[in-house]
């Protein structure tokens, strides 16, 4: 994914009361500033200069652009002087696209020897920014706020954050997600309201039958499964029994026959994430493993057992962290080391977890699954890096969307797991496995994730303040009290 083809407007706000000479050393300022965010790496995004906007008018108009620009993903605004607060009201109520507030001026350092009035005139962020930020205040309107010189690698990182976290939620927009049967009987947190999620997170999700799958699958010719099973070869250690003439060469070739069928089912309904269960494989020979794991790699959302909300918060990660070291992938909290001293989450899932998240080698085996009823699934096995991670989890409280996120330290395996046929993690929870654990069954999150080595918690939630909904954090400073209070305190904000 190239996020260089995405781009925010950088939109200086001024006024005519102080003239041309000063109008013309503003925009200069602004077309400085915008060019230098360009060119910060810590910026993933094109950050393109617009026109000083003066009047109500100009604003209004540049807020009507913005939104029918398709690859304008939001807005970072600056008030170089006094920009009247009234005059925004227009515009950003007509905004539909993420704003983020940068709080910088020009200049660094006061110029101690030199600072005269004229200077004192065009350099008024200090108060100028805090008319702007009165009025989104006053008009309840969600946006991040980044105070620091524009230069600094600190204020850098913020606005890269939040370019990222933009770049998530604009993918998410028009977006559509297939499910192949429903979710897994009788199971709770992977259900929720399609319709509520379409009007808030703006992506679709729809059922397809299975059968509908199984006849794109068995439409893939030979000759396909035959070039990616090469593939397989020369990119994992292949266990024996699936080479050519070996005795599962067979299963190999079923699961390089899925993966190629949802590949094309997903090329050919423009979907961006799926999610399938075992519970519903009409059709098919073996549950998707490998494939799943591929196309997660590729860059698809995906989750199991019908849980369409961790699909499209995959793909969302995906591509928050494109270019990042590290991956983002599905994931599920599967068991427990309560070892004193050294207390610790396995996370795996039956086949599906995504190869960007390995380290060391990755092999391609086949084993039984021993639920569902099928035949032995082809999946890929490997341990994951260790290092800062995070898990987080969309669910649907009823009323509204939460978006819970806990910050994790991931470690590598202590020992060998030589009869643990699937890919997995280990990691431990902050600010503790016991705090970590019980906050988040306090706070009703779900058995399922999204894993991600390379975003943090600041993606996370400008992405809940882009959506417009809760954000809860499970992180080194989480004290249970504390924690309770807010999300009772949430309970009350977000109450119709």
């Amino acid at each position: 994914m190239d996020l260089k083809k995405l781009e925010v407007w950088f939109v200086t706000g001024s006024q005519h009361l102080y003239g041309e000479e000063t109008l013309k050393q503003v925009a200069a300022h602004s077309q400085t500033i915008a060019k230098a965010l360009n060119d910060a790496s810590q910026i993933p995004v094109k950050v393109v200069f617009r026109p000083t906007v003066k009047t109500p008018e100009e604003i209004y108009h540049t807020c009507v652009e913005a939104n029918t620009t398709q690859n304008c993903i939001g807005i970072i605004a600056w008030m170089h002087t006094f920009s009247p607060a009234k005059m925004w009201i227009g515009g950003l109520r007509t905004l539909q696209k993420p704003l983020v507030h940068l709080h910088t001026q020009f200049n660094r350092d006061i110029p101690w020897g030199d600072i005269d009035m004229d200077f004192m005139n065009l350099n008024q962020s200090a108060h100028g920014d805090r008319e702007f930020g009165f009025i989104m205040s006053r008009m309840r309107l969600n946006r991040k706020v980044v105070t620091g010189h524009w230069q600094d690698p600190e204020t850098l990182a913020h606005l890269g954050a939040w370019s990222r976290a933009a770049a998530g939620w604009h993918d998410w927009q028009g977006a559509k997600f297939v499910r192949f049967g429903d979710n897994m009987r009788q199971v709770a947190v992977t259900e929720g309201d399609k319709v509520e999620a379409e009007m808030q997170f703006g992506y679709s999700v729809n059922t397809h039958g299975v059968g509908d799958l199984v006849t794109v699958i068995n439409s893939i010719a030979g000759s396909a499964v035959d070039t990616l099973i090469n593939e397989y070869e020369q990119r994992y250690q292949l266990a024996d029994t699936l080479r050519k003439g070996k005795s599962q060469h067979a299963s190999l070739r079923e699961a390089a026959k899925i993966e190629l069928g949802i590949k094309a089912f997903l090329e050919n309904g423009n979907f961006k994430g799926f999610t399938d269960t075992f519970e519903d494989l009409h059709g098919m020979v073996q549950l998707p493993g490998i494939a799943a794991q591929r196309l997660m790699a590729a860059g698809y959302g995906f989750a199991g057992e019908g849980d369409w909300k961790t699909a499209a918060l995959v793909r969302a990660m995906k591509v928050m962290g494109s270019g990042l070291p590290g991956g983002n992938s599905f994931m599920e909290d599967y068991t427990y080391h309560f070892e004193p001293g050294n207390n610790l989450v396995l996370g795996a899932h039956m086949l599906e977890i995504c190869e960007s998240i390995s380290t060391g080698p990755v092999s391609c085996e086949i084993h039984p699954l021993g639920i569902g009823g099928k035949a032995d699934p082809v999946r890929l096995v490997f341990n994951s890096a260790a290092g800062p991670a995070l898990n987080a989890s969309i669910i649907d409280m009823g009323n509204r969307f939460r978006l819970l996120v806990n910050e994790v330290e991931a470690v590598a395996p202590t020992h060998p797991l030589p009869k643990l046929p699937v890919a997995r993690v280990l990691w431990k929870p902050y600010p503790d496995m016991k705090t970590g654990c019980t906050a988040w069954i306090l706070a009703g999150g779900a058995h399922h994730t999204g894993y991600s080595q390379n975003l943090t918690a600041e993606h996370l939630r400008d992405f809940a303040d882009m959506a417009g909904i809760e954000f809860a954090l499970i992180g080194k400073q989480t004290e249970l009290y504390q924690f309770r209070n807010e999300l009772r305190w949430n309970e009350a904000y977000y109450r119709p």
